[in-house]
This record gives C-alpha cells, sequence and structure tokens, in this order.
C-alpha cells in the first residue's frame, strides 16, 4: 500500500509539474512508467491493470484522431481559415469569425487538433491585414476550449465522461451546448474590450514577418467531402443509435487508413500517442490506488468534515481549480468516480473545459497555440493569456453552471 501510494503520489505530482527536474520526461511517459512500474512490481495484477483500461473511450479517441488527420491531410482547415481572411469586415468582426470557425471545429473534430491546424493560418492572414495577431491567437484558443465543450466527441476528457456515465450525444450537448456558445461570445467580447487600442501588428523586421507567412497547403475536394459523409454518419450513429462509441469511431477511422491518396503511415503519425499513453498509464495508476481504499476512505473523512466530493457544486469548483493545476484530462480521470449526480457528468465538463481558458497550462490547446506562435516569432506572455483568459474562464464557468442548474429545473 505505501509503494502504490508513493507512486500514485509521483505521478500527479508529474502532472502538475509537467515533468520531473533534470529528467526529459513528460506527462505521458510519468503516467506509463507509473504503471509499468506498479505491474512490475506486482502492486497491481496484468489482469486487473487491463481491466481498468477503458478501451471504449481509448478507441473512440484513436478512431476521432484519424478522422481529424484526414481533415487536416485533406486541407480543410487551412481552406477554410483562408476563405474566412478573405471577408473584408472590421477586426472585430473578423475576431468573431475565426473564433466561431475554431468553436465549430473543435466541436466536431476535438480542440488540440483545430489549434495545431489553425494557429499558423490565423498568425499568417493577420500579418498580411497588418493586424495584431495576439488578440486573434488568444480567441484560437479561447474558442477551442469553449467549442470542445458542447459535444461528448469535443475533448478527451467529454468522450471519457461519457462513456464512463453512459451520457447519450443528445443529453450531452443539452447541458454543454448553450454554455460553450456564451463563453465564445463572452471571450470574443472581453478579447475585443481588452486589444480595442492594439490591432495593428508592429513588426519591422521583414525576417520575423516572413516566418510569420500563412502557409501553402494544398485542398483535396474528395478527401474532404469523404471525411465530411464519414463524420456526418459517425455523429448520426452516436446520436440515433445505441451502438458502441467506441467502435463506431475506430471503424470509421480505420476505413479512411484505406486511402489511395494519403500515406497510412503519414495519417497515423498524426495521432497523439502520448495522450493514449497518458489514458492508459492513469488508468492503471488510479486502479491500484482505488484498491487500498485510501481514496475512499479519504472521500468520507471530507464528507464528515462537510466537504462532500459528491455534491455537483463541489465537484464543479474542485475539477476547475485541479484542472488548472493538473491539467484537464488527468483532474477528470481523478475526480469521475465521485460523479454520482445525474448533473455531475455535464459540470465536470463545463469545468474542466472553460476553466482551461484561465492560464496558458489550462489545457494542450493553449500550450500549442503559444508555442507554435513563438516557434514562428510572436511571444505570448503569461500575463497577455491570463488578464483576458482568467474573466473570461470565471464569467463563463458562472454562466455555464446557471445554465445546468436551469435545464435540470425544467427538463
Amino acid at each position: 500500500m505505501t509503494m502504490i501510494t508513493l507512486i500514485f503520489i509521483l505521478v500527479y505530482t508529474g502532472m502538475i509539474l509537467g515533468r520531473f527536474p533534470f529528467l526529459k520526461i513528460g506527462r505521458p511517459a510519468i503516467a506509463l512508467v507509473g504503471a509499468v512500474f506498479l505491474l512490475a512490481g506486482h502492486h497491481i495484477s496484468g489482469h486487473a491493470a487491463l481491466a481498468s483500461v477503458d478501451f471504449g473511450t481509448l478507441g473512440l479517441l484513436f478512431g476521432l484522431m484519424l478522422i481529424s488527420a484526414q481533415f487536416e491531410d485533406s486541407g480543410l482547415y487551412t481552406y477554410i481559415s483562408k476563405l474566412v481572411g478573405l471577408f473584408n469586415v472590421s477586426p472585430f468582426v473578423l475576431l468573431g469569425l475565426l473564433m466561431a470557425l475554431a468553436g465549430g471545429l473543435s466541436a466536431v473534430l476535438t480542440n488540440d487538433v483545430t489549434a495545431v491546424a489553425m494557429t499558423p493560418v490565423v498568425l499568417g492572414l493577420c500579418v498580411k491585414r497588418g493586424l495584431n495577431p495576439v488578440p486573434f491567437l488568444l480567441g484560437v484558443a479561447f474558442a477551442t476550449n469553449a467549442g470542445s465543450v458542447a459535444t461528448l466527441i469535443g475533448s478527451p476528457q467529454n468522450m471519457l465522461i461519457s462513456q464512463k456515465l453512459n451520457l447519450s450525444f443528445g443529453d450531452f450537448l443539452l447541458y454543454t451546448g448553450v454554455p460553450a456558445l456564451l463563453s465564445l461570445v463572452i471571450g470574443w467580447f472581453l478579447l475585443a474590450w481588452f486589444q480595442r487600442k492594439s490591432w495593428t501588428l508592429e513588426i519591422a523586421d521583414t525576417s520575423a514577418r516572413g516566418a510569420m507567412e500563412m502557409p501553402e497547403v494544398s485542398f483535396d475536394l474528395f478527401e474532404t467531402v469523404k471525411a465530411l459523409v464519414v463524420t456526418v454518419i459517425v455523429v448520426g450513429l452516436f446520436i440515433f443509435t445505441d451502438y458502441d462509441k467506441g467502435l463506431i469511431s475506430i471503424t470509421a477511422g480505420c476505413f479512411l487508413l484505406m486511402n489511395g491518396r494519403f500515406d497510412s503511415r503519414d495519417m497515423l503519425s498524426k495521432i497523439d500517442w502520448g495522450l493514449l499513453l497518458l489514458f492508459f498509464g492513469l488508468f492503471v495508476v488510479n486502479a491500484a490506488m482505488d484498491s487500498t481504499g485510501l481514496p475512499q476512505d479519504f472521500v468520507q473523512r471530507l464528507k464528515s468534515a462537510g466537504f462532500n466530493l459528491q455534491n455537483p457544486a463541489t465537484l464543479f469548483v474542485v475539477t476547475a481549480v485541479l484542472s488548472d493545476i493538473v491539467s484537464n484530462v488527468p483532474s477528470v480521470m481523478l475526480l469521475l468516480p465521485y460523479a454520482t449526480d445525474p448533473l455531475s457528468g455535464p459540470l465536470i465538463a463545463i469545468a474542466s473545459g472553460l476553466s482551461s481558458n484561465m492560464v496558458i497550462v489550462g489545457s494542450l490547446a493553449n500550450i500549442i497555440v503559444v508555442d507554435a506562435a513563438a516557434g514562428r516569432g510572436l511571444k505570448i506572455s503569461f500575463w497577455d493569456f491570463a488578464k483576458v483568459g482568467v474573466p473570461v474562464s470565471i464569467i463563463s464557468m458562472i454562466v455555464g453552471a446557471l445554465w445546468v442548474v436551469l435545464i435540470k429545473m425544467f427538463v
């Protein structure tokens, strides 16, 4: 029991820090190493470890990653982003259009993939139009996080929540769709307010401007249409049937792998294997910890002290705070066993998704946007992000919680 507790603490310390001092090891590797140490030390059996892994969630995530890879290879993200950039509108309206696009794509194709695809395009659009890229890139980050809240396929943690709690696509959307939409609007207006005096681009260095120019990606209409048809079928099956979501997703993804134009190795290289390993490792580590009985005892002690994790309001607040410390996927995996109230699932999804807008490390999508911008010579500081992100996140979460309560009253 002592060794299991020690490994559990070390793994989640790694989730908080993102790596360990003097070791070049990230969160996925930390979770995997923790799981392997537990297996090697016979602290959990191989059978128990496999039984703890939710292969339905992994299949759902893997299949949707393949569908997203198809869209990325077909050039859809770049094509639509460029199309939006052609509109002769004010910076305020352009920001709203790009955020609506990022949010909509994230609701169906996951936030991380949308952030990867849109960041260089939006940066290039801003340079071409002489606009300050910072508010637009922050808009992409905020919108991908907000949009991902709307559906059970919008983010990895949503997939986990829906699988574990057996939530239908429609029920999930009923509770989370409006908060996601309102969060987009809140982010749009607050970004415009904070950046109202700095819409103009101020980069004199010609080489720096060159590094920010829009990438050229060819658009393949046939492959895009094929991916769109597959996506519509997948979502339709999610909504109108009781078929296993993981099997639907992975079957659709494997169908797209059988491709005459895109190399399957290239598509597989776009899979976030690190995220899948993170899920696998944390499933095993959490199962080993649960077997000790310590978490249950700790929760009972908290309940006796008046702090009930099974209360939806308490779980909502704890999820929001923990998501900005540990990151949203590990925090959801840790807290999901206490989601016993019917409202807990939607509230966890809203808290983990919308709290991500608070700081850069709140989600992988934020990190992707900031790192991609830095790689092209544009620095977005912690303060640039947080001064808008904190109010956006707090207001959005309050609105989201009120919406869930309102729906519960009338449904």
